[in-house]
């Protein structure tokens, strides 16, 4: 195999250092919340054009872009076709182009940042506390590089650029139905680990972050005076009745292998300790690694819910809102992705743990194979700083190591 592009992309980075470090901290200070990213869209565009690309934008927000021998367009994707399911390594056609797709988000959070970092956020309320700065920057570095070198390229490369991850209703479904993955035939990412250290890569088959949906109960029932409980029904009863009992009924149900698990995160009733109040509500995530019981699930936990309320006397109204899907790393793929690892360090590759936390990368492995990785951005030093806190700083070298890790993949599907 010819390592003439992973060498050629190594010596743009090296040349390019100070522009890549530049990209990131703009994008870290820069931050935009889902679906508002035109600020954070139109620096990726513009740094694209500036280096001889003609990205495709989405509506409202977000890009991509082609590099390698095929023209850069865009055919209309039919939203009710089959899915399509090619292999890893399939042959290329001039009137079929089969592409390998690299994604980065590049939504922010609605928190206030507390790094004190000299690059930190100027948007009030708004932080790269997930690592999708570093993404962005990973994928835009890749397409500069890759276009670069464009010349290595037997088949094309597409570096997508995604909005709207941090919610549901979020941004895959959007940049699938507009046609990001027409023609492509495998797709890979990588999502920062403070867990680990930079230069380490996490890799794993299977189900690598959860199913992530959202439940809330709201009970009701005619209220009345607290001294006279049993010329009423207990609304507040009931829902503690939901919080202690529907988790344990849950567990009972479905096999505890599948990583299910229902949690409870608000409850609200009633304003005075003296009246049993006519409303309240729970809500709470439910997250399982398992396909199968994420599309059986809610018509179980309604029965359940129903069989806890019924002899309280209280009536109970579900609203059960669909998240997102397990990310399912085929097999093979993740091979691919553990085999570039190691082609970069012999060192670097880790076991990484299954997360009950949500990714809506999932939404493209239910169209191809591919697979998502662990990025080490934990500097070594200091104290570790999870994911989604206003105190995580992501170590810059952690970008140079996911865009060689990118272009490893290039180099095995789309390389002479």
């Amino acid at each position: 195999m010819s390592v003439k592009l992973t060498h050629a992309v190594d010596a743009w980075l090296v040349e390019h250092s100070d522009d890549v470090r530049s990209w990131f901290t703009h994008l870290h200070t820069h931050p935009e919340l889902s679906h508002q990213e035109h600020n954070t869209t139109a620096f990726i565009v513009h740094t694209l054009r500036t280096h001889g690309m003609q990205p495709h934008l989405f509506n409202p927000t977000g890009a991509m872009v082609d590099i390698g021998p095929t023209p850069n367009t865009i055919p209309t994707f039919d939203q009710h076709a089959p899915a399509q399911t090619p292999g890893l390594n399939p042959t290329a056609t001039p009137h079929h182009p089969h592409i390998v797709a690299f994604r980065g988000d590049i939504d922010a959070l609605p928190m206030e940042e507390q790094t004190g970092l000299d690059y930190a956020s100027t948007n009030p309320g708004v932080m790269h506390a997930c690592g999708h700065d570093a993404h962005a920057t990973i994928v835009l570095a890749l397409a500069c590089a890759l276009k670069a070198n464009e010349h290595l390229l037997t088949s094309p490369v597409r570096c997508i650029f995604q909005p709207a991850e941090e919610v549901m209703d979020g941004g895959a479904p959007d940049m699938i139905a507009q046609g990001a993955l027409t023609d492509v035939a495998s797709i890979f990412a990588v999502h920062a680990e403070p867990k680990l250290k930079t230069g380490q890569i996490g890799v794993k088959a299977g189900a690598i972050t959860s199913a992530a949906d959202v439940l809330s109960i709201t009970v009701t029932g005619p209220g009345g005076h607290s001294s006279r409980p049993h010329m009423t029904a207990d609304v507040v009863y009931a829902l503690s009745k939901l919080v202690t009992e529907l988790p344990g009924l849950l567990s009972r149900r479905v096999d505890p292998r599948t990583g299910t698990v229902l949690v409870f995160g608000h409850i609200e009733a009633g304003h005075a300790p003296n009246a049993i109040p006519e409303q309240g509500v729970v809500s709470g995530t439910i997250r399982t690694a398992d396909m199968a019981v994420w599309r059986t699930i809610h018509p179980l936990l309604e029965d359940l819910i129903h069989q806890v309320i019924a002899p309280t006397g209280c009536r109970a109204t579900i609203n059960y809102q669909r998240g997102v899907p397990p990310v399912m790393n085929d097999d093979a793929a993740t091979a691919l992705l553990a085999e570039a690892a190691r082609s970069i360090d012999p060192h670097c590759l880790m076991e990484a743990s299954q997360s009950s936390g949500g990714e809506d990368f999932s939404w493209y492995l239910e169209h191809v194979p591919g697979s998502m990785a662990r990025l080490g951005c934990h500097a070594g030093q200091g104290a570790l700083h999870d994911l989604h806190r206003a105190d995580l700083v992501v170590d810059p070298r952690a970008i140079g190591v996911g865009v060689r890790l990118f272009a490893s993949i290039a180099q095995r599907l789309a390389s002479d």
